[in-house]
């Protein structure tokens, strides 16, 4: 795949490749007088920077559409910028599952694959998984290792830059693994690790709710929550990567554990997983006193978590995802409480996107390298040739 950054004759052309590229990708299959127009370039520059394109593989000349009116003379020639030029691929990791998008250069999905794999087990194991599960979706849908151009990866735990997993006490030998490296073994491509949560809310941004809010807060509501949040439409990670960590709030009051809150009992809740807590939900929903104590207390503690982030950050949007966003009313209880806690209560919604959504944001975050690649001149905006 052509690289638009370094090593090209000229700044002024690495700039103007970046917006004709731009142009194509944006207004499907333009002439060269369409792009003069789009881009405000002169028509010899549009040419010559097309045929550079097309030498490195970006753009393709379209094939005139059959029928329709006649018209004398050769038509123009039309070019439309090559989404099968690269794939990308966005990866889950998770306790239970995992999962893997494909999509092409315009992050149009195209395949899909996941696998169940056990809360217990280890992380030479769960990378095992990963790997099945993405030579059966590449497998799927034809794509070539070699064609893959970016891939972006959601993982429970603080992530460092490197992809290490600092820390990430959801998995098993998830602390200190450098997942990234890991991974980065299977591909030639570079690889993006992030915060699952993190990549939620990216996800959210891009294909869910929060596509009109630049300012919001993605609740990956489970077990241990997380969240992930945009300020300015920009992801905020913190110093450290630890932002949004409200998961870490039940070590304030040693009463407030998660075994404890959603049991209805006087004892711990073993096993502790997303199906013993659907039954406790399904208890409390057919009359259970005890089952609608734990309920309470669970959302009570979902409220006091969600409320710390709102305080600190005053987003105009809360989204919640993750297992417990199907739970039966969840959000009446939650909005009420915001209101008593928060000085301005934010909009609190549901995510569409369901377990899709860190897959997706890894996805989006892939994308989002291979675009910086294709369209970011470092240090200038536009010019004119």
């Amino acid at each position: 795949m052509g690289r638009l950054t370094g090593g090209d004759p000229s700044l002024l052309r690495r700039i103007n490749s970046a917006v004709v590229l731009h142009a194509l990708r944006d207004s499907g299959s333009p002439t060269l007088t369409d792009l003069t127009r789009l881009t405000g370039l002169s028509r010899p520059t549009v040419e010559g920077v097309v045929e550079g394109l097309i030498e490195a593989g970006l753009v393709a000349e379209s094939v005139p559409e059959e029928g329709g009116a006649r018209r004398q003379g050769r038509p123009a020639r039309r070019f439309r910028f090559r989404v099968e030029a690269g794939h990308l691929l966005g990866i889950e990791i998770g306790p239970h599952r995992v999962a893997a998008l494909v999509s092409g250069l315009n992050g149009r999905i195209i395949g899909a694959a996941s696998r169940e794999v056990s809360e217990t087990a280890s992380a030479d194991d769960r990378l095992d998984r990963v790997r099945v599960v993405i030579a059966d979706v590449l497998r799927r849908t034809g794509v070539s290792r070699n064609n893959l151009r970016a891939v972006g990866v959601g993982s429970p735990g603080i992530v460092e830059a490197d992809g290490t997993v600092r820390l990430g006490v959801a998995l098993p030998g998830w602390t200190g693994l450098p997942l990234g490296q890991r991974l980065q073994r299977s591909f030639r491509c570079p690889v993006l690790v992030e915060n699952d949560a993190n990549a939620a809310a990216v996800a959210e941004h891009w294909k869910g709710v929060a596509k009109d809010s630049d300012d919001f807060v993605f609740v990956l509501a489970g077990l241990s929550p997380g969240a992930g949040s945009l300020i300015g439409g920009r992801l905020h990670r913190g110093f450290g990567g630890a932002a949004g960590e409200i998961g870490a709030l039940h070590l304030l009051g040693r009463e407030s554990r998660p075994e404890t809150l959603l049991s209805p009992t006087d004892q711990a809740l073993r096993p502790l997983d997303e199906h013993a807590v659907a039954e406790v939900f399904t208890l409390a929903k057919g009359g259970d006193a005890r089952a609608q104590a734990a309920v309470d207390r669970f959302i009570q503690r979902l409220v006091h978590d969600v409320a710390a982030l709102v305080l600190a950050l005053d987003p105009e949007l809360v989204v919640i995802g993750g297992w417990a966003a199907g739970l039966d009313g969840l959000l009446p209880p939650l909005r009420s409480e915001l209101e008593r806690y928060c000085l301005r209560p934010p909009q609190v919604v549901l995510s569409l996107l369901g377990e899709a959504a860190v897959a997706t944001g890894a996805l989006r975050i892939a994308l989002d390298h291979v675009e910086e690649e294709l369209f970011a001149v470092e240090g200038t905006a536009s010019a004119r040739g």
